[in-house]
């Protein structure tokens, strides 16, 4: 039997799939593991898939940042990282090794740039090339298909280190939260939106606050000015926004954030998609039984197996 291994590796979580073909609906045996450091981790991911027979592919979907450059020595290494234990660890290297695997069966990607992909080919994002996906949680990070391809050039894209300004709240002064301590930016985008930003707003955590909060409306502005200005540099078909921090609140946070997208761009693209119909354009996830990151390493492995 063919079989497919995908992996999304994060800050707090690893998922492995197992799959009879390249595509989320064959998958076939899932697990999750804490993340610990890179030697347990990937111990524990090269077990489950060792434990279930030869895989012909293999895709990665992994926190950032890490090297994507197929042609350096470097390729699938996690560079200089905050995280323990994970700064240079050799990610896909080690997993090849452990499961004995040609390095030209596995490949890998930013966990957004796969979950891009995953949303293009089977999730809200089909039939719109380019698409942007952008998860807002404990941080925000941003992921492109250009042409079919996840997007990188230099590294890959950081677009939750957006720089963007303060917002002017409902009594006209601007907003003086200090960022959630990002040690290279003092006013970007997951400084100023993503989930501890909330929470020293609010002085508890998100999870407390009901849509009536008037922290919403702060958030959904600055959610509309980092979208704003990933949409201009991109000008991408559609923009699929997942994460922690919006999924569960989707149907009544993504049309604040439309609105207010509306208002920073000002109508000066005459588009459709960014008029009537940015309800068809701004969308959550369609993803549900596989992340859109395991979808997109699954999307991954089937490039490189035979």
């Amino acid at each position: 039997m063919t079989l497919y291994g995908a992996v999304e590796g994060g800050g707090t979580k690893f998922l492995c799939a197992l799959a009879t073909a390249p595509e989320p609906g064959a998958i076939v045996d899932q697990a999750r593991f804490d993340t610990r450091d890179a030697d347990a981790t990937l111990a524990d991911v090269a077990d489950f898939f060792r434990q279930r027979g030869r895989l012909s592919g293999l895709g990665i979907a992994s926190f950032g940042p890490v090297e994507l450059d197929r042609s350096s020595p470097a390729y699938g290494q996690i560079l200089p990282t905050p995280k323990p234990g994970w700064s240079g660890a050799a990610f896909l290297a080690r997993l090849c090794a452990e499961l004995e695997l040609e390095p030209a069966r596995a490949r890998i990607e930013t966990d957004v740039n796969a979950a891009a992909l995953g949303e293009q080919r089977w999730g809200a994002g089909r039939g719109a090339d380019p698409l942007l996906y952008v998860t807002v949680g404990t941080g925000i990070g941003g992921g492109a298909v250009v042409d079919g391809r996840p997007l990188h050039g230099l590294l890959h894209p950081e677009m939750g280190h957006v720089p963007v300004p303060p917002v002017r709240l409902a009594d006209g002064t601007l907003d003086s939260t200090p960022g959630h301590g990002c040690p290279f930016h003092s006013h970007c985008w997951e400084g100023m939106a993503a989930g501890p930003a909330l929470a020293r707003r609010l002085g508890r955590p998100a999870a407390q606050a009901g849509p009536d909060d008037p922290v919403w409306e702060i958030e959904a502005r600055y959610l509309a000015l980092g979208l704003a200005a990933c949409l201009l540099v991109l000008s991408p078909r559609r923009i699929v926004v997942g994460g922690g921090i919006v999924e569960s609140r989707a149907d009544w946070l993504l049309p604040m954030v439309r609105r207010e997208l509306a208002a920073v761009l000002g109508g000066y693209i005459p588009r459709a998609e960014l008029g009537d119909g940015l309800d068809g354009f701004l969308v959550a996830p369609g993803l549900r039984e596989a992340s859109p990151a395991i979808a997109g390493a699954l999307a991954l492995a089937g490039l490189t197996g035979g």
